[in-house]
Protein backbone atom coordinates (compact mmCIF):
# COMPACT_ATOMS: atom_id res chain seq x y z
CA UNK A 1 0.00 0.00 0.00
CA UNK A 2 1.48 3.41 -0.85
CA UNK A 3 1.50 6.46 1.18
CA UNK A 4 2.68 8.72 -1.02
CA UNK A 5 1.13 12.25 -1.06
CA UNK A 6 -0.09 11.60 2.96
CA UNK A 7 0.99 14.24 5.17
CA UNK A 8 1.04 14.14 9.11
CA UNK A 9 0.23 18.25 10.32
CA UNK A 10 2.33 19.73 13.19
CA UNK A 11 0.61 21.00 16.39
CA UNK A 12 0.73 24.22 15.07
CA UNK A 13 -0.67 23.62 11.89
CA UNK A 14 -3.39 22.14 13.88
CA UNK A 15 -4.00 25.04 15.52
CA UNK A 16 -4.04 27.32 12.82
CA UNK A 17 -6.68 25.11 10.90
CA UNK A 18 -8.49 25.23 14.31
CA UNK A 19 -8.89 28.33 14.63
CA UNK A 20 -9.88 28.98 10.60
CA UNK A 21 -12.61 27.22 11.24
CA UNK A 22 -13.99 28.59 14.66
CA UNK A 23 -17.05 30.36 13.33
CA UNK A 24 -16.77 34.66 13.70
CA UNK A 25 -19.94 35.99 14.87
CA UNK A 26 -21.31 37.79 11.95
CA UNK A 27 -20.87 41.43 13.31
CA UNK A 28 -17.18 40.83 13.54
CA UNK A 29 -17.05 39.73 9.76
CA UNK A 30 -19.19 42.78 8.78
CA UNK A 31 -17.59 46.33 8.07
CA UNK A 32 -18.89 49.76 8.70
CA UNK A 33 -16.18 51.13 6.85
CA UNK A 34 -13.56 50.68 4.29
CA UNK A 35 -10.58 52.89 3.31
CA UNK A 36 -8.22 51.56 -0.03
CA UNK A 37 -5.31 54.27 0.70
CA UNK A 38 -4.39 53.96 -2.66
CA UNK A 39 -3.10 57.34 -3.41
CA UNK A 40 -1.39 57.35 -0.18
CA UNK A 41 0.01 54.29 -0.87
CA UNK A 42 -0.51 52.57 2.63
CA UNK A 43 -2.98 49.77 2.37
CA UNK A 44 -6.61 49.10 3.73
CA UNK A 45 -8.12 50.03 6.96
CA UNK A 46 -11.75 48.77 8.17
CA UNK A 47 -13.82 49.45 11.10
CA UNK A 48 -15.85 46.80 11.80
CA UNK A 49 -19.30 46.80 13.43
CA UNK A 50 -18.29 45.54 16.29
CA UNK A 51 -16.29 48.21 17.34
CA UNK A 52 -12.86 46.42 16.14
CA UNK A 53 -10.21 48.31 14.26
CA UNK A 54 -7.84 46.70 11.69
CA UNK A 55 -5.31 47.60 9.12
CA UNK A 56 -2.98 45.96 6.36
CA UNK A 57 -0.16 47.54 4.90
CA UNK A 58 -0.45 46.61 1.16
CA UNK A 59 3.03 44.67 1.15
CA UNK A 60 0.92 42.10 3.97
CA UNK A 61 -2.28 42.29 1.79
CA UNK A 62 -0.26 40.85 -1.60
CA UNK A 63 1.72 38.11 0.46
CA UNK A 64 -1.44 37.28 1.70
CA UNK A 65 -3.19 36.84 -1.50
CA UNK A 66 -5.87 33.90 -1.09
CA UNK A 67 -5.92 32.86 -4.43
CA UNK A 68 -5.33 28.92 -5.12
CA UNK A 69 -1.92 29.45 -6.24
CA UNK A 70 -0.55 31.79 -4.30
CA UNK A 71 -2.37 29.87 -1.12
CA UNK A 72 -0.33 26.47 -2.94
CA UNK A 73 3.17 28.53 -3.09
CA UNK A 74 2.69 29.79 0.62
CA UNK A 75 2.08 25.87 1.63
CA UNK A 76 4.57 23.99 -0.52
CA UNK A 77 7.22 27.01 0.96
CA UNK A 78 5.79 26.56 4.36
CA UNK A 79 4.78 30.88 4.68
CA UNK A 80 1.76 32.05 6.04
CA UNK A 81 -0.54 34.54 5.06
CA UNK A 82 1.03 37.73 4.70
CA UNK A 83 4.42 36.67 5.20
CA UNK A 84 6.96 37.33 2.07
CA UNK A 85 8.91 35.29 -0.38
CA UNK A 86 12.27 34.61 0.71
CA UNK A 87 14.35 36.75 -0.91
CA UNK A 88 17.00 34.76 -3.59
CA UNK A 89 20.79 35.41 -2.34
CA UNK A 90 22.29 36.93 -5.54
CA UNK A 91 25.59 39.20 -5.87
CA UNK A 92 23.19 42.03 -7.12
CA UNK A 93 19.85 42.07 -5.66
CA UNK A 94 17.48 43.30 -8.26
CA UNK A 95 15.20 45.90 -6.80
CA UNK A 96 11.82 45.21 -6.72
CA UNK A 97 9.17 48.35 -6.41
CA UNK A 98 6.80 47.99 -3.02
CA UNK A 99 3.15 46.11 -3.80
CA UNK A 100 0.96 48.21 -4.44
CA UNK A 101 -2.65 47.80 -6.38
CA UNK A 102 -3.42 49.78 -9.19
CA UNK A 103 -7.02 49.33 -8.34
CA UNK A 104 -9.08 47.85 -6.06
CA UNK A 105 -13.30 47.02 -6.18
CA UNK A 106 -16.00 45.07 -4.01
CA UNK A 107 -17.29 41.88 -4.64
CA UNK A 108 -20.49 41.77 -4.22
CA UNK A 109 -21.06 42.46 -0.34
CA UNK A 110 -18.64 40.01 0.87
CA UNK A 111 -15.05 40.87 -0.22
CA UNK A 112 -12.61 43.20 -2.09
CA UNK A 113 -10.68 42.44 -5.13
CA UNK A 114 -7.15 43.95 -6.09
CA UNK A 115 -5.72 44.88 -9.24
CA UNK A 116 -1.97 44.68 -8.44
CA UNK A 117 0.73 46.08 -10.33
CA UNK A 118 2.50 43.43 -10.67
CA UNK A 119 -0.43 42.05 -12.87
CA UNK A 120 -1.87 39.74 -10.41
CA UNK A 121 -5.42 39.86 -9.51
CA UNK A 122 -6.72 37.02 -8.84
CA UNK A 123 -7.31 37.25 -5.17
CA UNK A 124 -11.11 37.80 -3.38
CA UNK A 125 -10.57 39.49 0.22
CA UNK A 126 -13.19 38.16 1.64
CA UNK A 127 -14.50 40.55 5.01
CA UNK A 128 -13.82 36.62 7.17
CA UNK A 129 -10.54 36.23 5.54
CA UNK A 130 -9.17 39.86 6.41
CA UNK A 131 -10.83 39.87 9.48
CA UNK A 132 -9.29 36.47 10.29
CA UNK A 133 -5.95 37.72 9.41
CA UNK A 134 -6.20 40.76 11.38
CA UNK A 135 -2.58 42.74 11.84
CA UNK A 136 -3.47 44.59 15.33
CA UNK A 137 -1.92 43.40 18.32
CA UNK A 138 -4.60 41.96 20.14
CA UNK A 139 -5.28 39.63 17.02
CA UNK A 140 -1.98 38.89 16.91
CA UNK A 141 -1.35 38.13 20.25
CA UNK A 142 -4.31 35.71 20.60
CA UNK A 143 -3.70 33.80 17.09
CA UNK A 144 0.17 33.26 18.90
CA UNK A 145 -1.16 32.61 21.73
CA UNK A 146 -3.53 29.72 21.03
CA UNK A 147 -0.42 28.26 18.56
CA UNK A 148 1.79 28.38 21.92
CA UNK A 149 -1.01 26.47 23.38
CA UNK A 150 -1.11 23.55 21.16
CA UNK A 151 2.92 23.79 21.31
Amino acid sequence: MSHEGIRFATKEEQAREEEEHRPLPRIAMTPEKVRVLLTEGKGLEIDWTDGHKSAWSFAFLRAACPCATCVEERKLDGRKPGQPKAKPSELLPMYTPPAKPASAHPVGRYALQFNWQDGHSGGIYSWEYLRRNCQCRECTFARDAMIGAAN
